[in-house]
């Protein structure tokens, strides 16, 4: 089974990290343990959750989308795909998926880019490093993000081409973390025509399947 969990020995209750709603044009952090589930929901259609994540035992070590690509052989995300870190060691791997439809190729927007473009607002870059700040984290660098959710297309000739994004509310992934990570999700705007408006998400732990509320 795609979620099934390696065995591993335990000798204490291990931390379950709560639930954290992100809201619309915000970012906010979780903490997963190795083995445990990950959860990420959209809480309003048109939802784009842009996700980074960084060891917690080693800050030089991250959740690469560049190195995702090349692990994998593949700009698409699907199921039983492991994303990996910079040093292209699994990290997480895509199990249950409502959405299947993920970017691993456009970077988080910026303040200033969308300024540029026309929207108001923070963009995903500035609201992570203040995410990270507020975690007293000090990373070497921010990498692109996995972008969740978000809908475009590549074309033989190489173009990228912005789709309707058709997200719902209550479709989600989730994902088996093989490694102890803290996530970040923005939730800001993207800039990427269709997929330009902000929405809500929900993340979530478990241990199995069995310990989300559906």
């Amino acid at each position: 089974m795609l979620l099934m969990r390696e065995a591993y020995s335990e000798t204490q209750v291990r931390e379950l990290a709560e639930p954290v709603t992100v809201e619309a044009g915000t970012s906010g952090a979780i903490k997963v343990l190795r083995g445990q589930l990950l959860r990420i929901t959209a809480l309003e259609e048109g939802a784009v959750a842009s996700l980074f994540g960084f060891s917690t035992t080693n800050p030089n070590e991250w959740l690469s989308v560049h190195h995702t690509r090349v692990f994998s052989n593949s700009y698409l995300l699907g199921s039983g795909m492991r994303m990996v870190n910079n040093r292209r060691r699994p990290m997480m791997v895509l199990g249950k998926d409502d959405v299947k439809r993920h970017d691993l190729l456009l970077p988080g927007s910026t303040t200033q880019w969308l300024a540029d473009k026309g929207y108001a607002g923070q963009g995903c870059i500035e609201a992570v490093e203040a995410t990270l700040a507020d975690l007293g984290m000090n990373v070497p660098k921010l990498p692109d993000p996995i972008n969740l959710f978000m809908h475009v297309e590549l074309t033989r000739e190489g173009k990228i081409i912005p789709q309707p994004n058709l997200t719902k509310a209550g479709d989600s992934i989730t994902c088996r973390v093989v490694s102890d990570t803290q996530f970040i999700v923005s939730t800001c705007c993207t800039g990427i025509e269709g997929n330009d408006k902000p929405a809500a998400v929900q993340l979530s732990v478990a241990e199995d399947l069995s310990g989300f509320n559906d």
